[in-house]
């Protein structure tokens, strides 16, 4: 379970830090909207599963890479479990 924290922070820290040398005005900010928006997305697609055929069970693994990835993760999360 540390891990996981250990994980969303750094991931956190360094979307900042990508943000801040991006010039952004609010670097935190943006950073904590991309994980939020990952994670969102992934609902999205669980909600609608039986209207897509996919789901992706949430587990550990599956939010990391939601986070981590955003948008782009969960597409390939989709596109794995549709295989």
């Amino acid at each position: 379970m540390l891990y996981v924290f250990l994980a969303v922070g750094c991931t956190f820290l360094l979307f900042s830090f990508i943000h801040y040398a991006a010039k952004s005005k609010k670097p935190f900010k943006r950073a904590f909207l991309s994980m939020v928006l990952g994670i969102a997305v992934l609902c999205a697609v669980n909600c609608l599963s039986n209207l897509i055929g996919v789901y992706i069970p949430v587990t550990r693994l599956t939010l990391l890479t939601s986070m981590i990835g955003g948008v782009p993760g969960v597409a390939l999360l989709v596109l794995l479990t549709a295989l």
